[in-house]
């Protein structure tokens, strides 16, 4: 076979041609074998072919280079992605809840009074908590705090895992991821939450010092025991400031962060007793590992159990009327300072919490004022015998008169039951506790009588009932007030009249002095008299006071003229904010020897007048000097005493109010101990309650130091001359009227009364104001039989 025919039979059978070294011959064979097995062997190869192909195919589809293209193609999709994450993902503001603080509020001597706020927390800057302390925290979260970059991939990687697999919550984030995650984001196990919270740790992590973060950190976790950050958790758990903490308590609060429930050592089973125990000690051991601990003192320390939890300090019984009295002085201050637009403003950032409120409220004063009232007053009432029990409401606040500190206040028989502060409200009539103020404006004014007579405490005027008061040119100024029981005086002088609570003497001598003059030194004084008119019948207390001011206005007295602005408020603090106070203590507003003059004659209500039974006689006074002024208004809608020693001033005020109206009503009849059902006089309850707190509450027996040669602590007190009966017949029903240029037309009230010399008389007067919108005060005085 010839080349050609070669290679025509290679293209034939699709394969090479057999080798040359092969014979013609054997390639010549027989012709019909040749052809059976060329197509068998054509079938066989096929059949390889197609399983070589096959094999071939796959390999090429997983070869390890395509493997690895698709392994970094993923890596740089995902890196890509956490590039745009990162760009788009800022840091946020806090949530709401991770910055809700509590207010918390002390007495003088730093001990808490309480808390107030939705939620237990009470921020702090980091150097409020010693470092070894801060070390705990590290220790027992995350020991590569101070050197990583604000994550843990490995743990965040686990926690997706567990997050996609369903596995719920799981551990390894560190410092930075946990304070992102409280601050701000929330609990929420979602993919997108941990993708959040990776990108703006990072962020943080090279926004923030790491002492920022951890502050942070403990002060946005909650330790259990309603108590959110290290303050709250230290007051809760070791009764003490987290500045106080030591390296063993810290430890603990470190470990209560894994499981606070379960590690509460009040509440905690056998089990979780020994489990925190064992956290306890992994946190100081690795506190040693990083050397923050030395071994021998963490050898030496023992588990500190904490103290038992206590229940949830309220706002019942007095703690509400101080910690509303401060709110309200905290936001005036804060809108005078230029910190707030108005008190709305003002009331909203005390009501967003964070502050540290220290009042000047003594707290063993306080406790001596409440249980005053309470054995005095409050133990008598009861509202089932005798509806108008239920009606009687009593206020008191006691000042320091050299500070201005306001020592104790009694707002109410409770907060929970009765809103209304009665130390602070400036709805009711202060009465005859007004008188003092007539005669400081006299002796400030150096004013003089209708005859030209200087008035001083031995100026002669005419206790005549009802007597026509009037004006420099003898003309009648439509004003006549009656006495109580419309008795008549005759001539007395100052001190008697004072002594007496004589309405018309009183009445007089403010239009001697003027009544402009008057309001002006009350005003002075620390009344408030900004919208009252300066008409003759306010010489018998018909404006509004409250007993805080009437205890800044006797103070003033008692500091010889000094105004003495009541302070409650002590300081406020927050943490991006320090509020500064003003000095209760302010200028001499009267002199001292008018200022002095008055307290003078002020002992001798004590000693020989309307406050004699109650404090003069009270065993436990001991000697102690004592100045003060008892008040009944018209219809026994209010009595009062405000009296003083040298170092203590206190304002108590009874206030007949509607149990379930709030209209003002009678205290008469209150306790059903009074003769015939009579009134609760000045000199009654009030200055009763005022003895057993300031005789409990004082120190030494003190005297006044007094720069004056006049009134009742000098001199001695004359006694008054009563002229004859009263001329007219007393009616039952009191009619009150507005006279302007005529002598009133009311008859007193009849009501069975003690007077001052002991004598039970039948009758009792109503003054009668000078216009409409002014009701006039009668001044029973006098003590009554208990």
């Amino acid at each position: 076979m010839g080349r050609a025919e070669e290679r025509r039979a290679r293209q034939r059978g699709g394969r090479r041609a057999a080798p040359k070294s092969s014979s013609r011959a054997a390639a010549s064979g027989s012709v019909g074998a040749g052809t059976t097995g060329t197509t068998g062997t054509r079938a066989s190869r096929r059949a390889a072919a197609s399983r070589s192909s096959g094999k071939g195919g796959i390999r090429r589809f997983f070869t390890w280079k395509k493997l690895l293209g698709t392994f970094l193609g993923l890596c740089l999709l995902g890196m890509g992605a956490f590039i745009v994450l990162y760009l788009v993902i800022d840091i946020p503001p806090g949530n709401a809840l991770a910055q809700e603080q509590s207010n918390i509020y002390k007495y003088a001597g730093g001990k808490t009074l309480t808390r107030e706020g939705d939620v237990n927390r009470e921020i702090v800057d980091l150097d409020q908590v010693p470092k070894p302390v801060q070390y705990t925290f590290v220790a027992a979260e995350n020991k590569s705090f101070y050197k990583d970059a604000g994550i843990d991939l490995r743990g965040t990687a686990r926690g997706l895992l567990n997050t996609l697999s369903g596995k719920g919550k799981q551990g390894g984030s560190t410092i930075t991821q946990q304070y992102v995650k409280n601050y701000f984001l929330t609990q929420d196990q979602t993919v997108t939450r941990k993708l959040k919270e990776l990108v703006i740790s990072l962020k943080v992590d090279r926004q923030r010092s790491k002492d920022y973060i951890l502050a942070g950190y403990i002060n946005t976790s909650y330790y259990g025991r309603g108590a959110y950050g290290i303050q709250a958790a230290a007051q809760a758990y070791y009764r003490k400031d987290a500045k106080d903490l030591d390296v063993a308590e810290g430890a603990y609060l470190a470990a209560l962060l894994q499981a606070p429930s379960q590690y509460d050592w009040a509440a905690a089973s056998k089990t979780g007793k020994q489990l925190v125990k064992q956290r306890w000690n992994y946190v100081l051991n690795n506190m040693v590992e990083e050397n923050w601990l030395d071994a021998d003192k963490r050898d030496a320390m023992k588990f500190p159990v904490p103290e038992d939890p206590q229940g949830a300090q309220g706002l019942d019984g007095q703690t509400g009327y101080l910690v509303q009295a401060a709110n309200n002085d905290l936001a005036k201050r804060l809108v005078a300072d230029g910190s707030a637009n108005d008190m709305d403003d003002a009331k909203a950032m005390v009501d967003a919490g964070g502050w540290t409120i220290t009042l000047n409220i003594d707290k063993k004063k306080q406790a001596q004022l409440e249980k005053s009232v309470k054995d005095t007053l409050t133990s008598k009432l009861d509202a089932k015998k005798r509806s108008v029990d239920g009606d009687v409401q009593a206020g008191a606040v006691s000042v320091d008169p050299k500070t201005g500190k306001v020592l104790a206040m009694y707002g109410g028989v409770d907060y929970t039951k009765h809103f209304t502060n009665n130390a602070t409200r400036t709805d009711y009539q202060p009465a005859s506790t007004f008188k003092p103020l007539i005669l400081a404006a006299a002796l400030q004014e150096d004013a003089k009588t209708q005859g030209g007579d200087p008035i001083t405490a031995k100026t002669i005027y005419d206790g005549t009932s009802k007597r026509p008061v009037v004006d420099s040119d003898g003309n009648k100024v439509g004003f006549a007030p009656p006495n109580e029981d419309d008795r008549n005086y005759g001539d007395v002088t100052v001190q008697t009249a004072m002594n007496q609570s004589i309405n018309s003497v009183f009445a007089q001598m403010g239009v001697d002095v003027g009544m402009d003059e008057v309001m002006k030194v009350a005003g002075e004084l620390g009344m408030d008299v900004e919208n009252e008119q300066a008409v003759p019948a306010q010489t018998l207390g018909t404006m509004g006071a409250s007993p805080l001011q009437m205890a800044g206005v006797y103070a003033t007295l008692d500091n010889h003229g000094k105004k003495v602005t009541p302070a409650l408020v002590a300081s406020a603090e927050h943490k991006d904010h320090t509020v500064k106070f003003p000095n209760p203590i302010g200028e001499e507003v009267i002199s001292r020897e008018a200022a002095d003059t008055v307290t003078s004659v002020l002992t001798g209500v004590v000693d020989d007048g309307t406050a004699r039974t109650s404090v003069r006689d009270n065993p436990s006074r001991d000697g102690q000097q004592v100045a003060g002024k008892t008040g009944t208004s018209d219809n026994n809608k209010s009595a009062w005493f405000t009296g003083y020693t040298p170092g203590l001033v206190t304002s108590v005020g009874l206030f007949g109010e509607d149990a379930k109206t709030h209209a003002q009503v009678t205290l008469q009849g209150a306790t059903g101990t009074l003769p015939g059902k009579g009134r609760v006089n000045g000199g009654g309850f009030p200055a009763q309650i005022w003895a057993a707190y300031t005789f409990g509450a004082m120190g030494k027996v003190t005297k006044f130091d007094l720069e004056t040669d006049q009134g009742a602590a000098v001199q001695p007190t004359e006694t008054p001359t009563p002229s004859e009966s009263p001329s007219s017949t007393p009616s039952d029903e009191p009619t009150t009227k507005a006279p302007t240029t005529s002598a009133p037309e009311s008859s007193p009230e009849s009501s069975p009364e003690e007077t001052p010399s002991g004598e039970v008389t039948t009758s009792e007067p109503v003054e009668t104001p000078s216009s409409p919108e002014i009701e006039l005060p009668g001044d029973p005085d006098d003590p009554q039989t208990q």
